[in-house]
């Protein structure tokens, strides 16, 4: 512990010196090591990291360093306000028992084979990662995998592994699959369709990449759950995941998500017919829904408020978009940027590889949210440099949700999928289990990405 908390305080010092070298002032020094300590005083003693927000935002507003209406200007309401409107949605739908129904009919599949099976599985990670979110597919993902496995006698590992994989490419395809997603949308100024348009193909063929280089990687495994199979049949496997009815109350929660899908999805032209400002039924219309589902199970409202909203984590992002607030409001970020843009020579492509390789390799250590809060400031100072944004967002995007895929610890999805694992099966992954697949699975898309970002003249527009 004593170790963890000198070794804190010497990086953010160090980090502070150095910033000095570059030509940072004492309020740019100071707002910079305090958001070091925020995010290594997360990565050192997590259960902790709220309380380092707290103080951390607090010495900044005391220093002067930043004001009362820039702090909560830069705490990000507008996204803390979608998730909670999206987390009350994700319970209501866990209530009515959507998932389980979901993921149990897409596996009723004809003559199955342990390629099917495979297949199957990454699409339904990816696709259920992109509608909901990485945390909720994988709960759900994970469970129907477990049972699969226990059912023909087969470890249970390797599947789950490659369901992470999946969900954390699918997180990148939508707006709604990871928090960064509507993070960067609300910054950069983009659009569900700009997402579906440039994130959605690329996730997609990354997603295809992926699922021939698994099927070699576990090319054993999949020979033996394919004998198993044969040995036992799918059919009364089949007939036990499947008789799950569709109920009234199942049907109607599908109503009030399709619906606020189909809003989220068309924000843009709604609100050019509207002449509204950007963004705002993309913004509002979780919250609207989450005002309906709440009249309609009123009941259970406060549940719905209490245990599906975390609270914990929006009042981290909160105050932590806040601290990275305060990196830009000293012009912190116009030095960084200015840095940037030299090390890659003021050549936009070697910005983009700097760029995607910084987030990806970040991502596998942090908190994809954390490292994403860091850079947005950053990117937004390059356009002063003379840069054109657009490819510094996505590679942002596809960096930080790629990157996921590298370590044990690099996406929530992954400790979630690992912290079942050992809950319901006793099963401790290694590290190294994990990261040789992971390594190879990370670099494969980044380069894709990285390739696409280049040289797509679509990701330029």
């Amino acid at each position: 512990m004593k170790r963890k908390i000198i070794l804190l305080f010497f990086i953010a010092a160090c980090a502070g010196l150095l910033s000095r070298n570059i030509g940072f002032n004492n309020h740019q020094v100071l707002a910079l090591s305090i958001f070091l300590m925020s995010i290594l005083g997360t990565l050192f003693f997590w259960s902790f990291r709220l309380a380092f927000v707290f103080l951390g935002s607090s010495v900044l507003l005391l220093t002067g360093t930043i004001n009362f209406e820039s702090l909560i200007k830069s705490a990000s309401l507008d996204v803390i306000l979608f998730l909670m409107g999206m987390m009350v949605a994700m319970g209501l739908l866990k209530d009515a028992g959507l998932f389980a129904w979901i993921v149990s009919l897409m596996l009723r599949i004809k003559n199955l084979t342990a390629n099917k099976f495979l297949i199957v599985i990454c699409f339904i990670s990816a696709l259920l990662s992109a509608v909901t979110s990485e945390v909720v597919s994988i709960i759900f993902v994970v469970a129907a995998i477990l049972e699969i496995c226990d059912y023909f006698e087969v470890d249970p590992v390797p599947f789950i592994i490659i369901s992470v994989l999946a969900t954390n490419i699918g997180s990148a395809a939508t707006v709604l699959g990871n928090p960064i997603g509507i993070l960067i949308a609300t910054k950069a100024g983009l659009t569900f369709e700009d997402f579906i348009l440039k994130a959605f193909p690329l996730s997609a063929l990354c997603l295809i990449s992926i699922i021939f280089l698994v099927k070699v990687w576990y090319h054993k495994t999949l020979i033996q759950l394919g004998e198993k199979i044969k040995e036992f049949g799918a059919n009364e496997m089949l007939i036990k995941l499947i008789s799950i009815p569709i109920e009234k109350q199942l049907k109607i929660a599908l109503w009030i998500f399709g619906s606020t899908l189909f809003f989220i999805a068309m924000h843009h032209r709604f609100e050019l017919l509207l002449n509204l400002e950007d963004n705002t039924i993309l913004l509002t219309m979780p919250l609207f829904s989450a005002g309906c589902i709440l009249l309609w199970k009123w009941r259970k409202a406060r549940e719905f408020i209490e245990k599906d909203v975390e609270w914990w984590t929006l009042l981290f992002f909160m105050l932590l978009f806040a601290q990275a607030g305060a990196l830009s409001f000293t012009g912190a970020t116009d030095v960084v940027a200015a840095s940037f843009a030299r090390a890659a020579g003021h050549n936009q492509s070697g910005l983009i590889v700097l760029i995607i390789s910084a987030s990806a390799l970040g991502s596998s250590i942090l908190d994809n949210v954390v490292l994403v809060t860091a850079f947005i400031p950053v990117i937004k100072s390059l356009k002063g440099v003379g840069f054109n944004l657009q490819p510094f967002w996505w590679a942002l995007l596809f960096g930080g949700c790629f990157g996921g895929n590298i370590t044990l610890v690099g996406s929530t999805a992954n400790i979630v999928a690992l912290g079942i694992l050992e809950k319901e099966r006793n099963i401790k992954l290694s590290f190294f289990r994990w990261f040789w697949i992971g390594l190879t699975v990370g670099i494969i898309s980044v380069v894709l990405a990285a390739f696409a970002l280049i040289f797509l003249p679509l990701y330029h527009a």
